[in-house]
């Protein structure tokens, strides 16, 4: 019943009889130290077991001073952030303490046991029996046999399976063989293409009778869905402890007193506990254990995970389910103002490079960056539901009766990039709006997919939006900036003013009357004859600078400065009488405390579906997903370039609804953009540290990594039982040894392959970075390209009948009549990186493109 250290090679490995305790320290994107405290229950272990593990938990968060965030995690579901932990995924032992006090030894290779995998972004290994029975047709299974480590993958598993068994397999060669192990890949519908793999899983296994069991659906405890029923409960002693609701969403922070513990129910999802600093010592210590209990009142699962949160350490997820939060400490007034001069000088210190620019708040630093890029931008009106361009002369100026299209283009790398906006007027008719989508697929569509669309509306555009137009946007209420269209006089207009530099700058009209005036900002006042400049006690000089800006471009008229209290009676008649106004100081937050969060989209069960990614990286991009990211002022939709058809239609829709659901009552027209993978602008780079912006480039071959990808590195052949005997420890099976003594043994880190061998000395190995996939060869291909002039135009190579091709076509190989550019728009790679791609994956773009 003691803690006792597992070693930094067993991390991931967790014996189901057990229990574990996991200490998580790292930095917050604010640069604050943060920790995280997991107790993980085996499902076979005992109640003492479990009881001592809360005990400990509750004693190293005191030793650690409360700070900690607390998380209970049941065997199979776990949270995202303990799954982050161990990127290469879970692997499930059998037994306990007693079977298992030694872990993992490494370099120990008398090892015979059977892996299960399962999951797509979170990745599951469960020590099943050593058996034919134990397989099935849709997952990928490790039969580990120490120096060897065979990877069977499921005639119906997906990409992403396979590539997460084939790291979790290489993490185990590297970890607990000392990287002296051999990986073998076997694809399950095509087991006749790897005879000599075969041969050893039969001489362990047996020889199959039978046909393998049905694909098992995956399971989904990492699903989280965002739930419209979230209640706060507060810890009362009424004579006895009771628990009493406090709240249903939204939530707001001023519910919770430090005086008091809270628990806020996710509908049974999830259940976390806020501990207040001045709460009582006994009612801290028994968070944890009222947590548990008030799952069991509720008849919740066993599984349901729980967090428990010290005042002032809460979760990202937790702060998340209220309308606001402040930090305790964070500026009050006007803040700190991040002016263009600031950030062009420390632009200039980072020597142009965006990742050595010091502390200033990514939504400025990276917008800056953006505007440094700039080549030029075009600004279309629809008109009868067709584009109009306008002449720059107008540009900056939209009216609420309009939807507009705005193309700004950047260069990036010297490439040119793309962001389409697309700005609805909160009066534009509905055909209007459609008519505005419609064009906007059709500039995509126009510039070969490459720009970046985002949505906005009126009052809600984007920071980087509003830096396009440096400082000088304005926004009319009503009417249409159409030629030869007379909008209706209203007599005087009023213009509020918000922002302190050109990046975060706009004016917006408001209804002409006193009431609409607020003591924190400066308005703008256009009559007939002047326009006067009201100035707010509580505005700063900077924003009264930009309004001046504002005016010259609003009007020539004479311009007139007023200071709140000092109004002459003109100004008041103008706006209909002197009335009541919003006078009272704001509190002006520099920048908003949520921490970015990034989700997996699914819809696959016919309901909007989230899996959340911790600790968000690049690599948890993955090309067969549509992501979410979260920054709070913004909605960013990532499309993965092999992302299903129907949720990347649906994309925005799915954006709408988690806006929609989210449990702090979000603002719906929050802008959503849609980012195409390879194409990401610096407002989304930003958001993730030591960004590759040539990860995804078409000179690596395609945009994504496949089973090619050096992470298996390049397939060679097992030879039958006439090759030499192996040194001691390398047998493989009883009748089939390693290669003999001619082929050159793989170098550390190199895999086995289901049925290719390496090409004779005469063919030159590839260069770093060209591995091969499992079942391709270093082989030139037999079948000669068409000579110059004579490639095929698409539409004859196209979703056409072997009948239907012309004269002299192979039908297997109707890539090869495509001329390069031809194939590269098709495929979306170029003829060198197709050609090094697996015959799967070649055949899975085929398929995708009309040529299979």
């Amino acid at each position: 019943m003691k803690m006792v250290p597992v070693p930094d090679q067993a991390f991931g490995n967790f014996f189901e009889g057990d229990c574990y305790i996991v200490l998580y320290h790292s930095k917050t994107v604010n640069g604050f130290n943060s920790m995280d405290i997991h107790y993980w229950i085996g499902n076979s272990s005992s109640q003492d077991e479990q009881g001592a593990a809360a005990i400990l938990v509750t004693q190293l968060d005191e030793f650690l001073g409360g700070s900690p965030v607390q998380h209970r995690e049941v065997q199979a579901a776990e949270s995202s952030k303990f799954r982050s932990y161990f990127r290469n995924g879970l692997i499930y032992k059998k037994g306990g303490v007693e079977s298992g006090f030694r872990h993992v030894e490494s370099n120990v290779y008398n090892i015979l046991r059977l892996l299960h995998i399962k999951g797509r972004k979170h990745v599951t290994a469960t020590e099943v029996e050593v058996s034919w029975s134990s397989f099935n047709s849709g997952d990928v299974f490790l039969l580990d046999m120490g120096k060897v480590i065979v990877q069977w993958n499921g005639p119906q598993s997906n990409r992403s399976e396979k590539l997460k068994a084939v790291l979790l397999a290489q993490d185990i060669r590297d970890r607990e063989r000392g990287g002296r192990a051999q990986i073998g890949v076997v694809e399950g519908g095509d087991e006749e293409d790897s005879p000599e793999l075969m041969k050893i899983m039969r001489a362990v296994l047996g020889q199959r009778s039978g046909k393998l069991k049905e694909a098992e659906p995956d399971d989904t405890p990492d699903y989280h869905q965002q739930t419209a029923n979230i209640k706060l409960y507060k810890y009362e002693k009424i004579g006895k402890l009771v628990v009493q609701e406090v709240a249903m969403q939204p939530l707001t922070q001023d519910l919770l007193h430090s005086t008091d513990c809270y628990i806020v129910d996710q509908g049974g999802s999830s259940v976390l506990v806020w501990k207040g600093k001045e709460a009582s010592v006994e009612e801290r210590r028994s968070a944890l254990g009222r947590a548990v209990g008030f799952i069991k009142a509720k008849n919740y699962a066993s599984s349901t995970n729980v967090e428990v949160m010290a005042e002032g350490g809460e979760s990202a997820m937790f702060k998340h389910l209220f309308i606001s939060w402040t930090e305790k400490g964070q500026t009050k007034g006007l803040g700190n103002v991040y002016t263009t001069g600031k950030i062009a000088a420390a632009y200039a210190t980072a020597n142009g490079d965006p990742n050595k620019i010091p502390k200033i708040p990514n939504t400025y630093s990276h917008t800056y960056l953006l505007k440094l890029a700039m080549v030029f931008i075009q600004i279309w009106r629809i008109e009868d539901l067709e584009l109009r361009e306008l002449h720059p002369s107008s540009f900056g100026q939209f009216y609420g009766g309009d939807c507009y299209l705005v193309l700004y283009t950047y260069k990036r790398a010297n490439k040119l990039q793309y962001i389409l906006y697309m700005w609805q007027g909160r009066h534009a008719t509905q055909d209007e709006i459609t008519s505005c989508a419609y064009q906007a697929v059709a500039m995509d569509n126009k510039y070969s997919g490459v720009p970046v669309q985002v949505r906005v509306v009126m009052g809600k555009e984007p920071r980087h939006f509003l830096a396009i137009f440096k400082g000088k946007l304005i926004i009319f209420e009503g009417g249409t900036g159409r030629a030869g269209v007379t909008n209706p006089s209203p007599g005087a207009r009023l213009f509020q003013v918000r922002g302190t530099h050109e990046m975060n700058t706009r004016a917006t009209e408001v209804p002409a009357r006193s009431s609409s005036l607020n003591t924190n900002d400066v308005f703008l006042l256009k009559t007939d004859h002047t326009i006067y400049l009201w100035y707010g006690k509580g505005c700063s000089g900077d924003e009264r600078e930009m309004a001046k800006a504002v005016a010259d471009v609003l009007s020539r008229q004479d311009k007139q400065v007023v200071m709140e209290g000092q109004e002459p009676a003109e100004f008041w008649v103008a706006l209909g009488g002197k009335a009541p106004y919003a006078c009272d100081k704001r509190l002006q937050k520099e920048e908003t405390p949520h921490s970015p969060r990034l989700f997996e989209c699914s819809n696959q069960t016919g309901r909007f579906r989230m899996t959340e990614v911790e600790d968000l990286t690049q690599e948890d991009l993955d090309q067969d997903d549509v992501m979410l990211l979260d920054t709070w002022e913004e909605i960013f939709l990532w499309i993965g370039r092999s992302a299903n058809e129907y949720e990347t239609k649906e994309a925005c829709n799915s954006a709408l609804e988690y806006l929609r659901t989210h449990p702090a009552g979000r603002d719906p027209d929050t802008p959503i953009i849609s980012v195409k993978q390879g194409y990401e602008p610096l407002t989304f780079t930003g958001w993730f540290n030591a960004w590759d912006p040539h990860k995804w480039s078409v000179s690596q071959g395609c945009l994504s990594p496949t089973l090619s990808s050096p992470a298996l590195g390049p397939s060679i052949t097992l030879t039958p039982s006439t090759t030499p005997t192996p040194r001691t420890g390398e047998y493989l099976g009883p009748s089939t040894t390693l290669a003999p003594s001619t082929t050159p043994a793989p170098r550390t880190g190199e895999y086995l392959g289901p049925s290719t061998t390496l090409a004779p000395s005469t063919t030159p190995a590839p260069r770093t970075g060209e591995y091969l996939g499992p079942s391709t060869t270093l082989a030139p291909s037999t079948t000669p390209a068409p000579r110059t002039g004579e490639y095929l135009g698409p539409e004859l190579l196209l979703n056409k009948s072997p009948k239907e091709l012309p004269k002299g076509v192979d039908p297997n190989r109707r890539e090869d009549y495509l001329s390069d550019v031809d194939l590269e728009n098709l495929l979306g790679c170029s003829r060198s990186g197709f050609q090094r791609l697996p015959k799967w994956r070649q055949n899975d773009l085929k398929k995708k493109a009309g040529l299979f």
